[in-house]
Order: structure tokens, then sequence, then C-alpha cells
């Protein structure tokens, strides 16, 4: 097969009814039993929680790459195509390497009829991938939950919990303890596990998940992992100081915006940190961990194009994929900071273009953001993307005023962009698959 129809494939089942990518779950580990367990000897961490997991993954990853070891990764979402699912050292596979992982994967379904679901193809298409690659260590981030997520048949002894929030109520409950059951399930017996500061009420539930197991090595941030933020040795700069069990690192440089980055590098290091004490990495010094972070990017999150420009149209486009009000409410801080540091006048500060998925909280997420910036409201290609004339309806009377619809992320961005004027700001937020279809509309490569 070639790239173009792999792409199909996973998007037909990104289309499929829950109930049958349900049905299809229990079938990813005959599956890769069938192709010679390709997870074998794969040792690395699981990333579940509400917010945060791709950027501390990220950071995880470039602290084990520091060591010199080559670092495989399963982000989720994609933003733009479906190879940026399987990554080296950070960087999407080729197509054709992606497409020659496919193929293989799709004649094992074929030959077993074992059908998957997107996310077990995904799975199972990164280790096959990592097989080919001989590459042994990685950094795997769940979809959604962690109890049922795909590639905990990857069987990685680290679980790293970055923060429970509410979002995805339908599939793993509508309380804080539910959604924080759902994701601490992820944890077997014996494994090591690494926790982000978490809501009472998700600490306990997580807690009473974990009192289940035996056999545990628990690390929290706040109790044996400690990240302190002060001035770097330039005007303006930030470093950061993290300890865990392991050590403590000092003078870090955090390349992405916003403060709650700082929780995340402290969680991506001190995940290395606990595959290290598992004897499944080193420990990188100082002197190799600070290129490696500063190299750090993640597309999508506080993303910001200085010079995009569209059609005859130029300016500044933010990119960030907040999809829950907790996440929207983190970063609009640094969204009103980007928007005033032009030490602009105009009028408007900057347009927001949103769009959002069925049964997400858009009302909420959008009541956070400065009420004088219109809206553009918008739909994406998803086939679970919101109505933007339903999102209109469901707007409080006063914000329902400045917004305008638009059917589609080309033209929303296009709209935005004649409310602001050469030069403006265009914010992009609501969903990741908003994000991906606008780097692509703004002609910017996978990332």
């Amino acid at each position: 097969m070639d790239y173009q129809q792999c792409a199909d494939i996973l998007a037909g089942l990104h289309r499929m009814p829950s109930a049958e990518r349900d049905a299809r779950r229990g079938n990813l580990s005959a599956l890769l039993t069938a192709l010679g367990h390709p997870q074998d000897g794969l040792r690395g961490a699981m990333v579940v929680g509400t917010n945060g997991k791709g950027s501390t993954a990220a950071f995880a990853v470039a602290a084990l790459s520091a060591t010199g070891q080559r670092v495989g990764s399963l982000p989720s979402p994609h933003l733009q195509e479906p190879r940026e699912r399987v990554r080296v050292d950070g960087r999407p596979v080729s197509r054709a390497e992606y497409a020659a992982a496919c193929t293989e994967v799709v004649a094992a379904i074929e030959e077993h009829d074992l059908p998957l679901s997107a996310a077990g193809m995904c799975t199972a298409v990164a280790a096959v991938h990592f097989r080919r690659a001989c590459v042994t260590r990685v950094v795997a981030e769940a979809s959604i939950g962690g109890r049922g997520a795909a590639v905990r048949a990857l069987d990685l002894d680290v679980k790293v919990i970055t923060g429970v929030g509410l979002d995805h109520t339908d599939l793993l409950g509508d309380t804080l303890a539910r959604i924080a059951t759902a994701k601490a399930g992820a944890v077997r017996d014996g494994e090591h596990v690494v926790l982000g500061r978490l809501h009472p009420e998700a600490q306990a539930a997580v807690e009473e998940v974990l009192a289940s197991r035996t056999g545990l090595t628990l690390w929290q941030l706040g109790r044996q992992i400690h990240c302190t933020a002060r001035p770097g040795a330039t005007a303006g700069a930030v470093v950061l100081d993290v300890a865990t069990p392991r050590g403590e690192h000092r003078a870090l440089p955090c390349p992405l915006p916003g403060t709650h980055q700082h929780h995340n590098l402290a969680l991506g290091l001190a995940t290395a940190a606990a595959l290290a004490e598992r004897g499944h990495a080193h420990t990188p010094t100082d002197e190799l961990l600070r290129p490696a972070l500063a190299a750090t990017r993640w597309p999508g999150r506080l993303e910001l194009l200085t010079d995009a420009r569209l059609d005859g149209w130029h300016g500044r486009v933010l990119l960030d994929g907040a999809h829950n009000p907790q996440s929207v409410a983190t970063v609009t801080p640094e969204i009103e900071r980007i928007a005033a540091a032009a030490g602009s006048t105009r009028t408007p500060p900057a347009a927001v273009v949103f769009a959002a998925m069925h049964g997400k909280d858009a009302p909420g997420m959008l009541a956070l953001l400065p009420r004088p910036w219109p809206l553009v409201l918008t739909r994406t290609g998803s086939p679970d993307a919101a109505d933007p004339a339903a999102l209109h309806g469901r707007l409080h009377p006063a914000r329902r005023a400045g917004a305008v619809t638009a059917p589609d992320t080309g033209t929303a961005l296009r709209r935005a962009a004649g409310l602001v004027g050469h030069g403006g700001l265009i914010v992009v937020l609501g969903s990741l698959r908003l994000v991906g279809e606008s780097r692509t509309v703004l002609g910017l490569p996978p990332a």
C-alpha cells in the first residue's frame, strides 16, 4: 500500500461507531501476537492525563535522547498526518516508513481476521516500525483514559498521570473521581508511577486505585519531585531547578511558553529518571540535558507564527489545542500576554477561530476569553465536530453578538484575517484537529 491508502484506512477507522470500536478493542493483543510480538523488548513510559500529555512526553523524549539513546514516541492525536503518531527522537517517520509498517499490519489483520480500532491501528503500526528501526525505548501517549487505552498493550512499566480534569465525560465519567479512576486503571502491579499535581478529589481516587496494586514505586510532583523557577542569566529569562529521587538538575531551559510547561518539564524529566531507576536508561548530565531540552518543540501548544500568510493577508497566528475549560483557563493568561506584547492599540486586539467536538463545554471555554475579542465559530472535518450554528446558539447572549460562523477552517481563518487586518493576531483554539487543519491551510509541514 502507499501512504495515502494507509491514511485513508485510518481516517475510516476514526469514523467508526463507538460500539464497533469497543468491539474491536480486544483484538489488538491477538494481532500483536500474530505479528510476532513487535512490542517485546520495548521499555518505556505510558503517559495519561487530561492535559499536558504531549508536552510531558516531548520533554521525556528530549531527556532520554540526551543520553544518546534512540527514543520512539507515540503522540495522540496527530495534527496533520498519521505519520506524526510514530516518531523517532521527536521527529515523525517518513511516509515510506509509515506505509511499510502499516502494510505489514494490514496484511496481518486480513490474514487473521482481527480488525482494529483507530487507536489499535496506530499502536500496532508504531510497534512494527520500532521493531524495524531497532528502537527499544518508547514514550507512548494514551488517547483517552488509561485502563482501556490501546498503548497499554505495549506493557510499558512506567506510568505517568499528568493531571485530571473534566473532559470526555461521556466516556470516562462525569466526576473527577471517576475520570481519575479510569486513568489510574492503566497501572499494573510492580510498576513505577509518576504523578502530577492532582485535585484532592482526583488524588483520593488515584490513591484508592494504587492501594489495590502491589510493588509500586510512586513519585509525585510536590512530594518526591520538586521544580523551582528562577531568573536566568539574561534579562527576562527563566530557568528551572528540578529534583527527583535520582538527583538534582539546575538551570534548565523551558522553551515551551506558559508557566504550566514548568510542570510538564518536571514530569518529563521525572519520567526519564524513573526509567533510569528501573535500569532502562541512563541519567544525563546537565551539560547534555540543557541543549536537548532547549531544542524541544511541540507544535500546536501556544505555537506563535509571527509571519503567517494567507492569500494576501499577513500577520500573527497563535495556535493552541486547548479543548476543555481547564486547559483554556491555563493558556488564557499567556494568550493575553502575547496579544499585548505587540504594543498595538488596534481594535480588536485579536480574533478567535474556534471549533469543538460534540459534547464539549464550548460556552465554558469561550467564557474564559476576553469578551471584546470577536469569534469565528467553525467546524473541522472530524465526524464528531460540533456544528458552528449550534455552537453559536449555545453562547451567552452578550457573547453571541460578537460571533460569526464559517463552514470550514480555511474560510474561518480568512474571516478572522478580515476582522484583525494586516499585522493583526488570530488565535486558533478549541481542538487539536482545528490546529492541524489551520497549520495545513497556512502552508506549514507536519512537525
